[in-house]
């Protein structure tokens, strides 16, 4: 049986969402992995978006791996940059000497920065030899408390965001509404505010924690926090969040730093490490 490499199409789509589902993660639906897939900023077939990523077939065009691909074009220091997030990988157990055949082609593209944001396994080891670098990923864990209401207000009514955003902050505001995983809150205190994108995630397969993915402002988040943490344990139910410094730019009081952090990696030959972020990536289109 001949196994091949071929991108993933718009009519590949619907196929690898029900691989992924039933070889990857049950707990996501074939439907919620076609809607992670098809990412709202970006179309397939432009210039930025050559495909979905990458998967093997049979003679049959049988799905017996996938590695999936985010891209994105963002502008910075003046330049615009081309980025490929490297998303779900999963190959069927029989195949999986054919593995790294999905990686290379994902890296063969050209013109590309290219990030790792949820590396499982061995993957991380696999990354550093193929030329990545670990990101500085120190994480701290907040309790989600019921602090009495401080100054302040926590909202995610869109009518307040689409009203208060502008520029940058509107535009990533708008590339990310629709996405499945990506929550939005705004922190406004005293006439200034901050833009807030979290995600629900699971540790030991429990889902009790809130993870930060972008912080526009740091010192509004610092002055804001304890009303973040409550509006999240009163409005999400969720009772902890865990927050990169990277991110939040500090350690608020009460915060434990972790012993050991989940690792991610990039690799580009031109950008640094805090040109590095979160967005448009798996971790905004996938609800694990």
């Amino acid at each position: 049986m001949a196994v091949r490499v071929t991108p993933i199409t718009d009519a590949d789509v619907e196929a690898v969402s029900e691989f992924l589902h039933r070889e990857l993660n049950e707990r996501v639906p074939a439907h919620a992995w076609t809607q992670a897939i098809r990412v709202p900023w970006l179309t397939s077939g432009s210039d930025t978006t050559p495909n979905h990523g990458y998967m093997l077939v049979d003679d049959s065009s049988d799905v017996l791996g996938a590695y999936l691909g985010f891209y994105s074009e963002r502008e910075i220091a003046g330049r615009t940059e081309r980025f490929c997030n490297l998303g779900a990988w999963c190959v069927r157990e029989d195949q999986r000497f054919h593995s790294l055949r999905l990686l290379k082609a994902m890296l063969a593209q050209d013109g590309y920065h290219f990030t790792d944001l949820s590396p499982s396994g061995n993957v991380v080891e696999i990354d550093l030899r193929m030329g990545f670098q670990l990101l500085d990923t120190a994480t701290v864990l907040m309790p989600n408390l019921p602090w009495p209401s401080m100054p302040g207000s926590v909202t995610s009514k869109p009518a307040v965001l689409e009203r208060t955003l502008r520029g940058a902050e509107r535009k990533i505001y708008d590339d990310h509404r629709h996405t499945a995983a990506a929550k939005h809150l705004l922190l406004q205190s005293q006439g200034e505010h901050c833009y807030v994108m979290f995600r629900k995630d699971r540790r030991k397969g429990l889902p009790l924690f809130a993870s930060v993915l972008h912080v526009s402002n740091p010192a509004v988040f610092n002055k804001a926090v304890r009303s973040f943490c409550r509006h999240l344990l009163v409005r999400h139910g969720v009772p902890a969040t865990l927050a990169e410094l990277r991110v939040i730019g500090h350690r608020p009081r009460a915060a434990i730093e972790l012993r050991q952090a989940r690792q991610k990696t990039f690799r580009s030959s031109t950008l640094a490490e805090d040109q590095i972020d979160y967005l448009y990536s798996e971790l905004t289109c996938v609800a694990w």
